[in-house]
């Protein structure tokens, strides 16, 4: 299990999750970001940080939002696992249904 980023953070991307996060496991796609599930030690930092409350435990993920869990694993079978999100900035590796929302957060 991880924590997984939901609706609220497209096109917003504040990062102070990024920030916080201990493991740097928060990978920045084009309109939204993701948590890496094997890069992420489960500590919950970044879930009570997040200023739009996007972020929950894989198992609390609301039922309108069940998607972001498969977004998330899209998102890194894209990217794969590499060892860490600042070293490369934001990816154009968004599920397509990601990249066609209208734009959010607005």
């Amino acid at each position: 299990m991880t924590y997984i980023i939901a609706q609220p953070c497209v096109d917003v991307k504040d990062k102070a999750c990024v920030e916080e996060c201990p493991v740097d496991c928060i990978y920045e796609g084009e309109r939204m970001l993701y948590i890496h599930p094997d890069e992420c030690v489960d500590c919950g930092a970044c879930e009570p940080v997040c200023p739009v409350e996007a972020i929950f435990y894989q198992d609390d993920v609301p039922e309108q939002w069940q998607d972001y869990i498969k977004a998330n694993v899209d998102f890194f079978e894209t990217i794969g696992s590499p060892g860490g999100a600042s070293q490369l900035g934001e990816v154009g590796a968004d599920p397509q249904w990601i990249k066609d929302l209208p734009p959010q957060g607005q």
